[in-house]
């Protein structure tokens, strides 16, 4: 992403701005909490584009937020090219299905969940997760826009339960924003119970989005990415899928409830 169009549009555009301000990059740096060096490490290039040197960048430089914007429109074209269709469908979907077997989706995931479910993946370097974590919870934001999609998620009762000693913290931090999240209007959780042993959703996860004109489309992970599903045959092959999926699941009072109970086990 480093040598992409927007990142150096970013690196100018700080210079532009740190300029016209009349401040060195010394003067500069000691009001970001940066050293001379590191800014202008920035500004070559030498140094990866940081969230918070740009966050307070904005703050200092008066920028109502640009490059922070900048960066997160960098992150989106640094998005592998099978990832780009469904982000934008997701962005302007009005409604959207979410099923996982194994983990919560990422549409609900909190940051420390995400952060440890990326770090699972020991071919990325913790730069790398960093990027992608930021990603993530970018995306969640179309939950609390304007005109938020209507979410419907389904997880697996045991996916709650899968957690030792060590991330047992993270889980009851995850399942309490679940809880959280399914009291908003916008936003219904369910839970399939441990007793269901076998649907056809335990074949993998899938997301299913609809567009203000009633058009869906799908989107099926993999352990190499994703891919989209625009062709009509296959879109009713998954929202088929998706109705005896959710037919497996409980009520959504039910479901905050199990939800709850798993969490109350934990401290017995």
């Amino acid at each position: 992403m480093e040598g992409e169009p927007t990142s150096e549009l970013i690196r100018a555009q700080l210079r532009r701005y740190r300029l016209n301000a009349e401040l060195s990059q010394e003067e500069f740096g000691k009001l970001v909490h940066y050293s001379g060096s590191q800014v202008s490490a920035v500004e070559l290039g030498h140094r990866p584009l940081d969230r918070l040197f740009l966050k307070r960048a904005d703050e200092v430089l008066k920028t109502d937020g640009l490059l922070v914007s900048l960066l997160k429109m960098a992150e989106r074209d640094g998005q592998p090219s099978w990832l780009r269709p469904w982000l934008e469908a997701e962005q302007n979907a009005r409604q959207l299905r979410c099923y996982h077997p194994t983990l919560v989706p990422g549409l609900l995931q909190t940051e420390h969940y995400a952060r440890a479910v990326l770090r699972a993946d020991d071919m990325l370097s913790d730069e790398e997760v960093e990027k992608r974590l930021a990603v993530r919870m970018d995306r969640q934001a179309i939950l609390t826009g304007p005109t938020p999609p209507k979410l419907v998620v389904v997880v697996e009762e045991m996916a709650l339960r899968r957690a030792d000693e060590g991330f047992r913290g993270i889980m009851t931090q995850q399942i309490t924003h679940l809880v959280d999240a399914s009291g908003r209007a916008t936003i219904s959780v369910h839970v399939v119970p441990a007793e269901v042993s076998g649907h056809v959703g335990l074949a993998g996860p899938f997301t299913l989005a609809r567009d203000a004109e009633g058009g869906w489309v799908g989107h099926l992970e993999n352990q190499l990415g994703g891919t989209t599903i625009d062709n009509d045959e296959q879109v009713a092959i998954l929202l088929a899928r998706w109705e005896s999926v959710r037919s497996e699941a409980l009520p959504h009072g039910q479901s905050v409830l199990l939800m709850k109970e798993v969490m109350r086990s934990w401290t017995i």
